[in-house]
């Protein structure tokens, strides 16, 4: 297992991108928020008197970007998660830097495609993929790794 320090690059790019996707993900539901308030759609009839507006669950554009901040919770962690576990496998740093730099941008690119600036496919499916792939290789590697270690 390799030896993992603040100091090392690596754990410092993964930190950098980890909080960026953070923050993004932060991002998207303050986008939620300011999207409802906008149209005047609420989802509780405590904020619809509050905000003078209306209740409704199926408008289009807030459940685009309420799905948006969800695919963002389904897939988020997962990099969190196997990201972390890539680092104790000794990385390249290049490699390792820009698989998290690509996973970030490209998990920007899905929101804005999704949930601001929607484009017809297959914009979408691009910017799910890649990251996609990116998790599976991290997750592979960390298998082929430690999998002598069972």
């Amino acid at each position: 297992m390799a030896s993992l320090t603040l100091s090392d690059p690596v754990v410092q790019s993964y930190i950098v991108y980890s909080a960026v996707l953070a923050l993004k993900l932060l991002s998207v539901s303050t986008l939620t928020t300011l999207t409802r308030m906008a149209k005047g759609i609420f989802s509780n009839p405590e904020d619809a008197t509050l905000f003078r507006g209306k209740v409704k669950y199926d408008d289009g554009t807030i459940e685009r970007v309420r799905r948006a901040h969800l695919n963002d919770l389904e897939n988020i962690p997962a990099f969190w998660l196997l990201g972390a576990l890539y680092l104790t496998t000794g990385p390249v740093a290049a490699v390792a830097t820009n698989l998290f730099r690509v996973y970030t941008v490209f998990r920007v690119i899905h929101t804005i495609v999704y949930a601001v600036v929607p484009l017809p496919q297959p914009s979408r499916a691009i910017a799910y993929a890649v990251p996609y792939l990116i998790k599976w290789y991290m997750g592979i590697q960390v298998v082929l790794y430690y999998i002598t270690a069972v």
